[in-house]
């Protein structure tokens, strides 16, 4: 067989492919899932039918997402079977149950209620109808916190002990679930979802704006979308900066390795902003290093003149690959500080009521579409870039919970995988796009109840 570290780095770039593809979908149903209820919830206390044809539009969009997102979810679980048997068997009889736990609330609660939310408007009644909204929005909810729990769990494992065997064994399970990164990641994850969905149909809207700017409907969802934006992109930074303080204690390696700081400076001097340097792992330095000094101090220690823990400090085995890490953050942070632009512009355009009619706005938006989704992937970069070398922090090694495959297994595997994403992503694709080059009309197709099929007045 091949060395391990060539069959390594083939299983940990087939990880990264399919988990791209799939926490977008994942996330974004989450968000549409949510925004969906808000929508029923306003038709069912106003009576407007604005709120329909904007429900029944994007409905088609969500059950879409859904169909997609469980095909790339079924390559994610193959990939793991295939590449990561050893984890299975060390930390299964932690990991398992959280996972189980989410597959019952993924298809008990979600896909159960999901047939009445696509079909079932006229069936059994708004209210009714309503209840399965909200029970497919919970039940997505509830996925992403199993989902979360044991990927914090292996970020600060917790409430384990470790059998003669090597193998993990759960003993407290609260401590488990709620391990110590846990409230922090699913607060910042949950915001994420809600954020990257936002900026995607806000950018949509505006391209609708842009032909149809009169559409009552586009400029509906184009001012939630910016309500959400402007609402939530202030208490996503309180929550990043709650989480890399709690980072900076649990997991230190990473967060030098966010900073690019290869060694400590002097006692007082506080810890520099790096804007911009090319980490070098095998020189153990950075080369065209931009940096503001103390900056650094303030946001991490709030003070301008603590330091963090450098990279040198650590064993050369146990540091992240630091310029994935270092580069991702800052993509993730610049496009963050876009985004709460973009809140702060739309409240002040909404004001001076030029919030649908400004061109040059409207088509900032559509740039800005796919921006939370990138961020989100990029936050997700440096949470598992920045993990590395381990699975488990600081007690499995990542080289330790591969499978017995050869690199050209992995490899073969990742082009099948690939080839069966262009397939389903590209169809995916076409119909999404011809699903949203129109804005929502008027008595969107499909069943047209009104509030009194369930009072009969």
């Amino acid at each position: 067989m091949e060395p391990v570290d060539s069959a390594l780095m083939a299983a940990r770039a087939q990880f990264a492919i399919t988990i791209s593809f799939h926490i977008v979908l994942a996330a974004f149903s989450i968000g549409l899932a949510n925004f969906l209820m808000v929508l029923e919830a306003l038709w069912l206390r106003t009576g407007h039918q604005v709120y329909l044809d904007v429900y029944r539009y994007w409905l088609k969009v969500f059950s879409l997402n859904v169909a997609v997102g469980t095909a790339s979810g079924l390559i994610l679980e193959y990939q793991f079977g295939l590449n990561w048997s050893r984890l299975s068997v060390q930390a299964g009889d932690v990991i398992g149950p959280l996972m189980f736990y989410e597959v019952m609330a993924a298809f008990f609660i979600e896909a159960g209620f999901l047939g009445i939310m696509l079909f079932g408007l006229k069936k059994v009644g708004p209210r009714l109808h309503f209840f399965a909204t909200c029970a497919v929005a919970v039940g997505s909810l509830i996925s992403a916190f199993w989902i979360l729990s044991a990927n914090s769990w292996m970020q600060t494992p917790a409430g384990y002990s470790i059998g003669a065997d090597g193998r993990f064994l759960a003993e407290d399970w609260w401590a488990i679930i709620f391990n110590p990164s846990f409230p922090y990641r699913l607060a910042h994850m949950l915001l994420a979802v809600f954020i990257g969905s936002a900026t995607l149909i806000a950018g949509i809207s505006a391209w609708q704006l842009r032909k149809a700017p009169e559409n009552p409907r586009a400029r509906l969802q184009f001012s939630m979308a910016l309500w959400v934006i402007a609402l939530l992109m202030p208490v996503q930074i309180v929550v990043g900066d709650l989480h890399g303080r709690h980072s900076l204690q649990a997991q230190p390696q990473k967060v030098a390795a966010i900073e690019g700081s290869w060694t400590r400076p002097a006692q007082g001097a506080g810890e520099p902003l790096r804007l911009f340097a090319w980490p070098d792992m095998q020189e153990r330095r950075n080369h065209w290093e931009v940096a503001i000094p103390r900056i650094g101090s303030l946001y991490l220690q709030h003070d301008l003149t603590s330091t963090i823990a450098a990279l040198d400090e650590f064993p050369a085995e146990d540091i992240p690959p630091v310029a994935p890490v270092f580069f991702a953050f800052r993509l993730m942070v610049g496009l963050g500080l876009l985004m709460l632009g973009q809140g702060v512009v739309s409240l002040i355009l909404r004001r001076r009521h030029r919030l649908y009619t400004a061109r040059r706005w409207l088509g900032a938006c559509v740039l800005l579409a796919p921006a939370g989704f990138l961020a989100m992937l990029s936050g997700w970069v440096v949470t598992e870039v920045g993990r590395q070398p381990f699975t488990v922090y600081g007690l499995l090694r990542t080289a330790d919970s591969l499978s017995s495959v050869s690199r050209a297994q992995v490899v073969g595997s990742t082009w099948l995988i690939l080839l069966f994403y262009l397939l389903i992503f590209g169809i995916g694709l076409w119909v999404l796009l011809r699903l949203l080059r129109e804005p929502p009309q008027q008595d969107q197709p499909g069943p047209q109840p009104t509030l009194a099929d369930e009072t009969g007045h």
